[in-house]
């Protein structure tokens, strides 16, 4: 006998994002496991199309032009490019239609992109 015969369907399960991120970034021994998380809007193309695939490593080493997940003052999540000037951190997008943010730290930082992924092999790209 399953467990999964105790469990709602699928489409009943609630999804918190940030409850997700914060499980997979606290001090559990999931701290370190890479997830993935859907492309949602076109703020990173032409590099990351909207509804491509990326993987991210909550541990991943952070650099100055990393691609990384950050949370924002209100909690919310953003995805963007970090630039590192005269000691101060920005959230680039790729669009300049898209506005760049300035975070206090690095603290805000949950997590390094590793990988792109989508229907085609071709697509697939690593990021160190």
């Amino acid at each position: 006998m399953s467990d999964r015969q105790d469990m709602p369907p699928e489409d009943e399960l609630p999804l918190d994002l940030k409850e997700l991120i914060e499980k997979e970034t606290t001090g559990s021994c999931g701290e370190a496991e890479l997830f993935a998380l859907q492309v949602l809007d076109d703020s990173m193309e032409p590099e990351f199309a909207k509804g491509c695939i990326i993987v991210i490593d909550p541990t991943g080493i952070i650099r100055n032009g990393s691609f990384v997940l950050a949370q924002l003052d209100d909690g919310e999540l953003i995805f963007r490019q970090l630039l590192v000037q005269e000691d101060r951190y920005y959230l680039k997008p790729m669009r300049s239609r898209y506005e760049t943010i300035e975070i206090p730290d690095l603290d805000r930082i949950k997590g390094v992109i590793v990988q792109r992924a989508g229907t085609r092999r071709s697509y697939h790209k690593h990021y160190d």
